[in-house]
């Protein structure tokens, strides 16, 4: 009798442990849809496998063209298309017809649903204009945050933003009419101190308390159970840098940060940078069992010719990172009088390199993604 009270015992525990695993593995919203459930649980699993590339405003634009149907710099360069499509609502909160990158909102709607149809993954920031000063996102007047919390002077303007927000989210709709999955990351960098919800002009208590107060109106207000949230940073010097604006584990199912390359730091530099932080990332990452992406990196105008299996790829190569997204293609910039761009096209210096890039099995584009089924709990396809 004893005995079986002991082994009773013990597979209490092991169940109880197996349950705590498994809840740490899944989605703050308790209530999401299961595309978003089967998304997040297959990039962590494909995580362990390859890392998933991506392109900021993909589909929209590329340099020297605009609003080609079907077109890519990227599917021009090697026949695949990326396997993750950046977005950003910035404008939205004026009920603007276009965004903060002139692409027009109904255009973006489009694209977003034909890169979910074929597989893709699709993830939106958010570059709102100052709530307190009409400004912009990189106006840095404190108290901008203290003024968007409940019972501040600009939370009700703030509440009618988000309102805009859910109601172009809540549009975003697959051919079943299913909701489709967004991973959402919301006050991007904010370690960084260039927004005004940055670290030197909002506390680290406000920014929690913003985020706490958005992600659950998001969900419970707006119903929308379709969000992946995506905690992000700019680049940190240890642990408690990363987390010291981490809002809780039931408010951030993936764990980021942006970092790029510039022209006064070294390859060796930018690689040993990366591989430091996705190091003190990959530990908090673990001890969370979430996901962790580089959701925003490049080197403009990718001026070295080996940029991607040579710096790109040692930075991150041996770490289980979710996805790595590189900024957009603009072209040619007269308000900054150069080109902007962060991925190759037809003709570009690096062009050569990223095809040998794209060949990398660790390296995963759309067609290897959409192979894997992500959005339903099927069998993916080993191929």
């Amino acid at each position: 009798m004893k005995l079986h009270k002991i082994i009773f015992q013990n597979l209490f525990f092991l169940l109880a442990c197996l349950s705590l695993q498994v809840y740490a593995q899944s989605l703050g919203d308790r209530a999401a849809t299961k595309e978003t459930r089967a998304l997040y649980q297959n990039m962590q699993r494909l995580s362990k496998k390859y890392t998933l590339f991506g392109h900021q405003d993909d589909l929209a634009y590329g340099v020297n063209w605009k609003y080609v149907p079907g077109r890519s710099d990227i599917l021009d360069v090697v026949n695949d298309f990326p396997a993750v499509y950046g977005w950003d609502l910035g404008r939205i909160e004026h009920d603007s017809l276009k965004n903060i990158d002139g692409v027009p909102f109904t255009k973006m709607k489009k694209y977003i649903q034909e890169g979910y149809q074929r597989g893709g993954i699709i993830t939106l920031s958010w570059h709102f204009d100052n709530p307190l000063t009409k400004g912009s996102s990189w106006d840095t007047t404190k108290n901008t945050v203290a003024s968007i919390l409940p019972g501040g002077a600009k939370h009700e303007l703030f509440v009618s933003w988000l309102d805009r927000a859910a109601k172009f989210m809540q549009s975003l709709k697959g051919k079943r009419n299913e909701p489709i999955p967004i991973l959402f990351r919301p006050f991007h960098e904010l370690t960084g101190d260039w927004f005004w919800w940055g670290k030197q002009a909002a506390s680290p208590e406000e920014i929690k308390k913003i985020w706490r107060f958005t992600v659950d109106y998001l969900r419970n207000k707006k119903q929308l159970h379709n969000l992946i949230i995506v905690y992000n940073t700019n680049g940190f010097k240890d642990e408690a840098e990363f987390l010291s604006r981490y809002p809780g584990d039931d408010l951030a199912d993936i764990l980021s940060f942006d970092l790029y390359q510039f022209d006064n730091q070294s390859s060796k530099n930018f690689i040993d940078s990366v591989r430091y932080e996705l190091t003190v990332l990959g530990k908090i990452a673990k001890e969370k069992n979430k996901p962790m992406a580089f959701a925003e990196t490049g080197y403009e105008a990718v001026p070295i010719a080996n940029w991607w299996t040579g710096t790109l790829w040692p930075a991150i190569s041996g770490f289980p990172l979710s996805y790595v997204l590189v900024w957009r293609n603009a072209g040619y910039m007269p308000s900054m009088k150069k080109m902007h761009y962060y991925a190759p096209f037809k003709g570009q210096i690096s062009a050569v390199d990223f095809k040998k890039f794209y060949g990398n099995p660790k390296i995963g584009f759309e067609k290897k993604l959409a192979k894997q089924k992500i959005y339903s709990n099927s069998t993916p396809d080993k191929r």
